[in-house]
């Protein structure tokens, strides 16, 4: 099914309690279900978005209606699919021979075997198999880190519950909008959770930071959730955190991971290096990630991909 256009107001708003009081908003961004819709639709949709009671006047000022990705604003809906459709978002990077996921860590390398040619005299005529080693580190890809990455006593990939990885609620946000902001900003701060139930979900984070896979780029100023977020994640009891970044944490401010510490601690499984998460509604999708059983063993690529 074709993508349908996704339209967002920008705003500025006046909004007076009955009970006295009032809030001001500028530069409000606003999910809207098109782009005919007036004032006083838009008034409707700012007040259940924020989740506010007994209102009085609401007034509009500077709206500017535009064609962009929708945020997940409460009650507008997200990416409408035909009814019984169902679609597949692969969200994983290529494993490709050479490549570099995290600077400074190995490139995966690949060996031969048993090539095709050799199989030929082992089995009957006709009959080819091409079986080849795969020597790589854990953190190659889009990988997902166990409590046994960070702590000695955590749970290794084959200590991992089914049930924590496959079919997870997806909350998506995406964060074009917050980091890395204009402002130099990198860090996605806890306030952008507070208008969700995150409980035993995904947190997945479209940073619009996987466009510069690959590149040298991509290892420097890269977003990251700040350890406000981390906290408030854990006191939610999400199931996983994911990120289209080079790391959940900081790199480039010392040796301390929060990130890691907080969410692994938990048992919060953590994957990085996510990609095409822009193709996700903000919920309603499902998320899935699990890694091999491998005992003894923190980190390893996974196939993660999102059903709709």
């Amino acid at each position: 099914m074709p993508d349908v256009p996704e339209y967002r107001a920008h705003l500025d708003a006046r909004i007076e309690f009955a009970n006295g009081g009032g809030l001001t908003a500028e530069g409000f961004r606003l999910d809207l279900p098109s782009a005919d819709v007036d004032e006083d639709a838009v008034a409707r949709l700012l007040v259940r978005h924020l989740g506010l009671a007994l209102v009085d006047s609401v007034r509009i000022e500077k709206l500017r209606i535009v064609e962009e990705p929708h945020r997940g604003s409460r009650g507008v809906e997200t990416r409408p699919t035909a009814s019984g459709a169902r679609r597949v978002v692969d969200l994983s990077h290529v494993i490709r021979e050479g490549m570099v996921t995290y600077p400074g860590l190995p490139a995966p390398a690949f060996t031969p075997h048993l090539t095709r040619e050799q199989s030929i005299g082992r089995y009957a005529p006709g009959t080819q198999f091409a079986m080849d080693i795969v020597t790589m580190i854990g953190n190659t890809g889009t990988y997902l880190d166990s409590p046994f990455h960070r702590y000695a006593d955590g749970a290794d990939l084959a200590g991992l519950v089914l049930e924590t990885l496959v079919d997870l609620p997806a909350e998506v946000f995406h964060l074009g909008d917050v980091a890395p902001g204009g402002d130099g900003r990198r860090d996605i701060p806890a306030s952008v959770f507070f208008d969700r139930e995150l409980r035993g979900g995904a947190v997945l984070l479209d940073t619009g930071w996987s466009r510069l896979f690959g590149t040298a780029d991509y290892g420097h100023g890269a977003p990251y959730l700040s350890a406000e977020a981390v906290g408030y994640l854990v006191e939610q009891r999400v199931a996983l955190v994911g990120i289209d970044s080079l790391n959940i944490d900081d790199t480039e401010s010392g040796g301390e991971r929060p990130a890691h510490s907080g969410l692994l601690a938990a048992g919060i499984h953590v994957v990085e290096h996510l990609t095409n998460l822009a193709s996700l509604p903000a919920r309603g999708a499902l998320f899935t990630a699990a890694p091999p059983a491998i005992e003894g063993f923190g980190t390893f690529p996974v196939r993660a991909y999102a059903r709709m």
